[in-house]
């Protein structure tokens, strides 16, 4: 598969499995976003990989990321989180994937869930209008460039190239989202 087109240059096996099978591809459920949204404010400012290579350990350390879960971390597992050499241990995005589980939550009971919300950008998607209503609503480290990475790793964005080899089949995906 090596002489397929493809969104970004790689040779990495992880990142081309990434990019050929997940990246674009319709997320629909709250914990599945919600994670999106951490891990892409997780990479701000890194590569994309490094955080990818990390997922799994993020993953354990933030309780798989269940909003319920990680809502209830208090200062014992901020601290263990702030010393987890698996994840990026930066303070202010820390406190961010904790707050942003709590505006998940705050989000549900509003009768706005984040699937909601967030698929309500599918045809008109604008980072920076999204952006706005998530710090409204409480969600922090979620920029616009941030968010709409999100969008597109979610599926709600098609940021497949043109000539990308699996630009259609994500297209057929997302439109085939009720």
């Amino acid at each position: 598969m090596t002489d397929l087109v493809r969104c970004w240059p790689t040779a990495d096996p992880a990142y081309i499995a990434y990019h050929d099978e997940e990246w674009g591809r319709p997320v629909r459920d709250e914990r599945g976003l919600y994670e999106r949204l951490c891990l892409e404010g997780f990479q701000s400012g890194l590569a994309w990989i490094t955080i990818l290579r990390k997922r799994e350990a993020f993953r354990r350390a933030f309780a798989g990321f269940d909003p319920e879960r990680v809502a209830r971390f208090g200062q014992r597992d901020f601290e263990r989180l702030l010393g987890d050499a698996g994840i990026v241990r930066h303070r202010g995005k820390i406190e961010a994937a904790i707050a942003n589980a709590r505006a998940t939550l705050a989000l549900r009971e509003a009768a706005t869930p984040l699937d909601k919300l967030m698929w309500e950008y599918r045809d008109h998607a604008d980072g920076k209008e999204l952006s706005r209503r998530l710090k409204a609503a409480g969600f922090r480290f979620v920029g616009p460039t941030t968010v709409y990475s999100s969008l597109e790793a979610c599926g709600i964005v098609n940021g497949h190239i043109a000539a990308c080899w699996v630009r259609d089949a994500v297209e057929a995906q997302r439109r085939a989202v009720a």
